[in-house]
């Protein structure tokens, strides 16, 4: 018997059927047949392997669907945006960037316990990188920073100027607010980061986490790119450091285990394909490092308040250090 199938016997004597965590079925359900997306009883299992929005697969007699809401317990300030997340993908349906089709956003916390919202449910999975898939990630990457954000209806979804500014202030922001131990260079990090932001470029749309891992790949194709929580208008070269960052550390990114083409090798060929400026992608690799560092440390925190769900989470705070002493080289 499968997770899904576990959670729809699991009903107690009174018919209730808590779900897995975080997910109140019997609301759920109400909720979708008032919408139309469902009709009986609905089954959930709860993806593992994410760190930040619970992602589950939820169905009843007839369909499948994807449901996604924030993690639960301590959440900082401005992440885990349902309603960004939702408007990005749906914005974003009839462009060159595969995405999954979006059918409902819930922004009544009353019926699970927190925003939420419905999406197509993509066949695929997340295999190990290869230098085809890696050269196809840098394409797809590309065809999302050449989209107009006017021409999709996402010309107000952030403000690009002072971008990287903002970028390196926020992350300090969030720094503060999961600090649980003493972190070496991180400080020092944050103000080599202060002292020395490039001039961006055109802006573009920025999914904010691109990588493998938030993908899912069918046939050594590219299905749809998920978990566009970050999202926002901004430096592209922001997602293209990440991504190649994504590559080095392969512990941060378990899907990137495999034979991926050297960093520079990507990142001429995304040079290439956008035509964009990449002289000082040091400093944004640098930038990478921190925000990386300073969610490792936001889990890690959580982690040890006992708020996290699913496998994976006991060691996310070893990755921190590496990632600040990665950072001081590029910066």
């Amino acid at each position: 018997m499968n997770d899904a199938e576990e959670n729809a016997a699991g009903q107690d004597a009174l018919g209730v059927n808590a779900g897995p965590p975080g997910l109140d079925l019997d609301r759920l359900a109400d909720h979708l047949r008032a919408a139309g997306l469902a009709r009986g009883p609905l089954s959930a299992e709860l993806i593992t392997g994410g760190k930040s929005n619970l992602t589950y697969v939820v169905g009843d007699a007839d369909t499948r669907f994807v449901v996604r809401r924030p993690p639960l317990g301590h959440v900082l300030a401005t992440a885990h945006d349902m309603s960004r997340e939702y408007r990005v993908m749906s914005a974003l349906q009839d462009t060159p960037v595969p995405v999954p089709r979006t059918f409902h956003l819930c922004q009544d916390a009353e019926v699970i316990g927190a925003p939420f919202y419905v999406m197509e449910y993509v066949e695929g999975g997340q295999p190990p990188i290869n230098p085809a898939l890696a050269h196809q990630l840098v394409d797809v990457l590309a065809a999302l920073h050449s989209i107009g954000p006017d021409g999709v209806g996402l010309g107000d979804f952030g403000r690009p100027e002072g971008f990287l500014e903002r970028q390196v202030s926020r992350w300090k922001r969030q720094l503060d607010a999961s600090r649980s131990r003493e972190v070496e260079g991180i400080d020092d990090l944050f103000a080599r980061l202060s002292k020395s932001v490039p001039r961006s470029g055109e802006p573009a749309i920025v999914h904010g986490d691109f990588k493998l891992g938030n993908t899912l790949v069918a046939d050594d194709r590219i299905m749809a790119v998920l978990d566009w929580e970050m999202s926002t208008l901004g430096d592209p070269l922001t997602d293209l450091a990440l991504f190649l960052l994504y590559g080095d550390f392969n512990q941060l990114d378990s899907e990137n285990e495999g034979e991926s083409p050297p960093a520079d090798e990507l990142a001429a060929h995304y040079a290439e394909a956008s035509g964009r400026d990449i002289s000082r992608l040091g400093w944004y690799i640098g930038l990478a490092c921190f925000k990386l560092a300073v969610i490792a440390e936001g889990i890690h925190f959580r982690f040890t308040q006992g708020l996290t769900v699913g496998e994976g989470f006991a060691e996310v705070g070893e990755q921190v250090a590496p990632l600040v002493a990665r950072g001081l080289e590029e910066v």
